[in-house]
């Protein structure tokens, strides 16, 4: 991890509660995987005359790779950012998601959060022909899907966290991965382990994965703030995350 500057070259809103920004960035991040995240502050242009530090940064999650050194992130409609801005980037943080080999179906749960940090993997794995659904539970269902790839079956679970074809879907899943809002994570990641178990009876360790996106101090495991109970010992959201098998995790 080091750090980079970037600036916001384009800015488009996607729907009615989000824009992306479209940052040109040092080369070395054209090479972020799905998970990675980096840790980004606003910064002025006498930025060498301030004092430096790496804390107290926002999380962000990249949703795609337009080329070498463009990096496109999805910010809320709310943050008021213009072209030419520029900002200071701690990163890659954390570790690439890990996919199984022969991956066919992929379920996607966002749960009282937008699935940002889920977008980076669409287009890779479409590509390889994986089917996409994604599953929005709580205020995760207020964000706008329509601007995602058409091939991405989006469904909207009801008030208990219940939807249609509920058995089939998470049968039929190779792989989940679960995201929630920033709180209490691991009662939240809880609450989907017994949705899950209580209509799947097979449960294997790396099926199902929580991603955490916890804001981080440090970002390189020096504050340990960002420590998290999995079995056989704790691990760090910074350096081992952001997704932790919820088999392994000891969830609330």
């Amino acid at each position: 991890m080091r750090e980079t500057q970037a600036i916001v070259e384009r800015i488009k809103r996607v729907n009615r509660g989000y824009q992306r920004l479209e940052l040109a960035v040092d080369r070395s991040l054209s090479a972020l995987l799905p998970g990675q995240a980096l840790l980004v502050r606003r910064i002025s242009k006498d930025y060498a005359a301030e004092i430096w530090h790496p804390y107290l940064r926002d999380l962000w999650f990249p949703v795609d790779v337009l080329a070498s050194n463009i990096l496109v992130v999805e910010q809320p409609a709310r943050e008021q950012f213009v072209p030419g801005q520029l900002l200071s980037l701690l990163g890659p943080i954390g570790k690439p998601l890990r996919f199984r080999q022969k991956l066919r179906n992929l379920l996607l749960l966002a749960y009282a959060t937008p699935p940002t940090p889920l977008l980076m993997m669409l287009p890779p794995l479409l590509e390889q022909g994986t089917s996409l659904t994604m599953v929005t539970m709580g205020s995760a269902r207020d964000y706008d899907c329509a601007h995602l790839p058409e091939e991405v079956e989006i469904i909207q679970a009801s008030d208990d966290h219940s939807w249609g074809d509920m058995v089939m879907t998470l049968g039929w899943a190779d792989q989940i991965f679960a995201l929630v809002g920033e709180g209490p994570e691991l009662i939240r990641f809880a609450e989907i382990m017994r949705l899950i178990r209580s209509r799947r009876s097979d449960v294997p360790a790396n099926t199902i994965f929580g991603i955490f996106q916890r804001q981080l101090p440090c970002g390189v495991g020096a504050c340990q703030a960002c420590m998290l109970p999995v079995r056989p010992s704790a691990r760090l959201q910074c350096l081992d995350g952001p997704a932790f098998d919820l088999t392994q995790l000891r969830l609330a």
